[in-house]
């Protein structure tokens, strides 16, 4: 590499690393705005749908151990604690950058339906998935496809089923519940909790759905990063796989202010820098071209991002 890729190189890492602090911020602050009156740095929507997903998955806790418990009145029982555990469940980050994510994404999902009328659930891509040869691309299509028409009904009403988050969350979510009950804790939490694993199935769950449909795509999974072709959800999926990054951080980048972020993950993926410009400018029309993307490879895009980390999550 000569001293102007050097120079290109660095200008892209130190504006990765502005992006990333930006980014490492958000899920603390969000936290605080769905506790506060006042949340002018987002909107209105994003916060009321992390709120209101969030407090879906309390409602959900909350009705498995009201069942386990017997009581009479289970309404009233989610109604009494859903507030305090859905206030608990927000000190969560990783619970929290994932429903943001997920936020971002059903919003971009409408704009794009709305801007170039793509259908929020069936894609021309997944529609030719579909009728592929392939038996194990068609019938992954297919499920996947139902997993998308329950993701925006669920999106609409800003709600999100236990069954949808990845095991980590699931399993971690849980933990959280039984720290809101304490140490008294009951054999009807107990009960409730195994009932809760005892169903739950990470895959078949949609992140679990698109994630085998990239994969089974193979070599052809760069054609899922067309996303007026593909759809949100395959998008997303495959620009994670084909970047070696979250699928939360990957929807994340999708933000005007993440735009570095997202040029380098699909250049890692494997977009050509020209290819990257177009995206950017169809999604982000008044952004400014990222300076020294084309003198960066495939495997210094990907090394760029390896070496930033996952600013979003806390473990």
């Amino acid at each position: 590499m000569n001293d102007a890729e050097n120079k290109g190189g660095s200008g892209l890492r130190e504006a990765l690393a502005r992006a990333d602090a930006t980014l490492a911020g958000i899920e603390p602050i969000l936290g605080h705005l769905l506790s506060a009156p006042d949340h002018s740095l987002f909107s209105d929507e994003i916060v009321a749908r992390v709120r209101g997903m969030v407090a879906d998955l309390a409602r959900q806790i909350l009705r498995a151990q009201a069942e386990a418990t017997g009581e009479s009145g289970r309404d009233a029982f989610v109604e009494r604690h859903g507030e305090a555990l859905r206030e608990h469940l927000q000190g969560f980050p990783d619970l929290l950058l994932h429903c943001h994510a997920l936020a971002i994404e059903w919003q971009l999902t409408e704009r794009l339906e709305a801007q170039l009328d793509l259908d929020p659930v069936l894609s021309g891509l997944m529609q030719r998935m579909i009728a592929d040869a392939d038996g194990w691309i068609s019938s992954g299509a297919m499920a996947a496809l139902a997993a998308q028409a329950r993701y925006a009904q669920a999106q609409r009403r800003m709600e999100l089923p236990l069954g949808e988050l990845t095991g980590d969350l699931f399993h971690r979510t849980l933990l959280a519940w039984r720290d809101y009950c304490g140490d008294g804790q009951s054999d009807a939490v107990s009960r409730a909790e195994t009932r809760l694993r005892s169903t739950y199935d990470e895959s078949a769950g949609r992140l679990a759905l698109f994630a085998r449909l990239v994969s089974a795509l193979g070599d052809r999974a760069k054609g899922a990063l067309v996303i007026e072709d593909a759809g949100c959800g395959l998008f997303f999926s495959a620009l994670a796989a084909l970047s070696s990054q979250s699928r939360d951080l990957a929807v994340l980048a999708s933000h005007g202010k993440q735009a570095v972020r997202l040029a380098l993950s699909l250049r890692a993926a494997g977009m050509e820098a020209g290819q990257v410009d177009e995206l950017l400018l169809m999604l982000h029309p008044g952004g400014a071209p990222i300076a020294g993307l084309t003198e960066m490879s495939q495997r210094e895009a990907m090394d760029l991002l390896s070496s930033a980390g996952n600013p979003g999550a806390k473990r």
